[in-house]
């Protein structure tokens, strides 16, 4: 029905189209796109988009640089009205690929020579350098017999000018070295790759620097170490570093080194969507430059101060494509890269690589899971003579609160505390059955356990204060981790999204009683499997029955 060869024994097209069309879903979702989207499908490798204009000094050096590295490389000349064929040949609205460049100089004019293939095996440029055009016949034979091929094959050569007049886009690939194998011809590339996920209410914080939730955007270090090796080339201007401003390699003429590096952004399992009417997200991302004075304050996810005060080293462009990347041109040094969605709150699965042509160092800032067990302990404070009175008054001859009996205390007790917020609300039964759990006997609660649990409700109490800042009664999620980290609590990005949607509500707000029940069960099972460290490093070991036991507490 679609992709099918000239010879009709030869079948893996269209299997391996059919196969694409599983992973997407359907046929139809396929439909359009752009060319780049198919190159890093089927080699893995990272595409980026070249747009085209008229003093494009530096293009070509870079289609040769690309091309040496066996990159995939493709024009296209954009159409209003779909595929149409021109009168020099060429057909608007459609995709060619670009096989070689060549120097030749015609007299002493020196001209830059593209060669494209038209991918339909037919249909070429009638213009200047064509197969027939006369000025083939100025050139050495051996030049001449090396480059031209009469032939209709769908491929021919045209001068780099005729091709910025007629061509809007080049997209080139940078394939990755487990396709280009262990010595490419044009040298390699050092690859991190990082998966990752926007979050609702954690770490969807929009694309503005300014805003107050931007520093919850995942973040990446990047260390250039190396810069890049001088090559001799007559070309600058706006592609020099292939597609970013400035010169290749160490200086010349006082200019200092920089490196090359890649990054490329991609919206993962999105275009499966399409058949629920949605699409790509806007998406791009920041490089900051960090000072060697603060990359220590950089281990962990607490940059929300330090952001503002770093330089913006370069800036991807937002983009409602899959693939958004761009190549910078960067002084050696360290370097944070922020990927973000254009708006806060917006949720997708994306993969950020950074290609370099040498050495670099690329990690995520994420915290290693720890807690401060001496913290954990929670203060020692003595019971008020009224407090110590209801308590015996609610738990009577039994001298220990059930769930309920636990639920009137507490409702009592932190009132002061609830009266000047905007929403009051209680302890629920439910969370009062978890702190039985952690700080009691399981289904009751004796008054030397409450007394270390109200130094503990009284701590928590201060710090969800502190991030309620419109002392509405509730956080912004975003601050659930900067709230455990003051409760002692060290978590990695995974574990705290999963307590971010587990605890917040539809609003993205976390009350009280969630920031209790949250951190209550975190102090419970990080004492109880502390008992359990076995040498290695937050590595534990638990019969079935010490399994059963932890398991409670969650």
């Amino acid at each position: 029905m679609f992709v099918r060869s000239e010879q009709r024994n030869e079948f893996w097209a269209p299997l391996l189209e059919k196969a694409y069309a599983k992973l997407h879903g359907s046929y139809e979702v396929m439909r359009g796109g752009h060319m780049n989207e198919a190159f890093v499908d089927f080699t893995g490798g990272v595409g980026e988009v070249l747009y085209l204009r008229q003093n494009s000094m530096g293009l070509f050096s870079a289609l040769r640089h690309a091309l040496a590295k066996e990159s995939l490389v493709g024009a296209t000349a954009l159409s209003d009205r779909g595929e149409y064929r021109t009168e020099e040949g060429l057909v608007k609205g459609h995709a060619y690929s670009i096989t070689g460049t060549h120097k030749v100089f015609l007299g002493f004019t020196k001209v830059r020579l593209l060669r494209l293939r038209n991918p339909w095996g037919r249909v070429e440029w009638t213009g200047a350098w064509s197969d027939s055009c006369p000025h083939w016949d100025a050139l050495p034979t051996e030049c001449r017999d090396a480059l031209l091929v009469k032939k209709e094959d769908g491929e021919f050569w045209m001068e780099l000018r005729d091709f910025l007049l007629h061509f809007d886009t080049v997209q080139i690939c940078s394939l990755s070295p487990e396709v280009l194998g262990p010595s490419p011809e044009g040298g390699g590339w050092h690859v991190h790759t990082f998966q990752g996920r926007w979050v609702r209410g954690f770490n969807s914080g929009g694309s503005q620097p300014s805003a107050e939730t931007f520093w919850t955007n995942p973040q990446f270090r990047l260390t250039l170490l190396e810069p890049d090796e001088e090559e001799d080339e007559d070309e600058e201007g706006p592609w020099g570093g292939w597609g970013a401003s400035g010169a290749w390699g160490p200086a010349r003429g006082g200019r200092t080194p920089k490196c090359t590096v890649l990054l490329s952004l991609t919206q993962r399992n999105r275009r499966r969507l399409r058949a629920k009417g949605l699409t790509y997200l806007t998406v791009g991302f920041h490089v900051f430059q960090v000072r060697s004075s603060l990359l220590g304050l950089w281990d962990s996810p607490r940059s929300r101060a330090l952001l503002p005060r770093l330089l913006r080293a370069d800036r991807s462009p937002l983009s409602a494509r899959r693939d958004v990347s761009r190549r910078c041109r960067l002084h050696p040094g360290h370097y944070l890269v922020v990927p973000s969605t254009a708006h806060a709150g917006d949720e997708a699965d994306f993969t950020l690589r950074v290609f370099s042509e040498r050495r670099h160092t690329a990690v995520e800032i994420d915290d290693v899971i720890s807690a401060d067990l001496q913290a954990l302990q929670g203060p020692y404070l003595p019971l008020e003579l009224d407090l110590v009175q209801l308590f015996k008054e609610l738990a009577g001859e039994e001298e220990e609160l059930n769930a309920s009996q636990l639920q009137a205390l507490l409702s009592i007790a932190l009132e002061p505390a609830r009266v000047h917020t905007r929403t009051p609300r209680e302890i629920g039964l439910r969370t009062c059955e978890q702190l039985l759990q952690c700080f009691g006997h399981g289904q009751s609660l004796a008054l030397h356990h409450f007394q270390q649990l109200w130094g503990h409700l009284l701590e928590w109490q201060a710090i969800f204060h502190k991030f309620d800042e419109d002392a509405s009664g509730t956080m912004n999620s975003f601050e659930l981790r900067l709230a455990l980290n003051a409760a002692g609590f060290h978590l990695n990005n995974q574990l705290t999204q999963a307590l971010t949607s587990r605890y917040r509500d539809s609003r993205l707000r976390v009350d009280f009683e969630r920031f209790v029940s949250c951190v209550a069960q975190l102090t419970c099972i990080f004492c109880h499997c502390s008992q359990h460290l076995d040498g290695g490093e937050g590595v534990i070991c638990l019969t079935h029955r010490q399994w059963m036991e932890a398991a409670t507490f969650s």
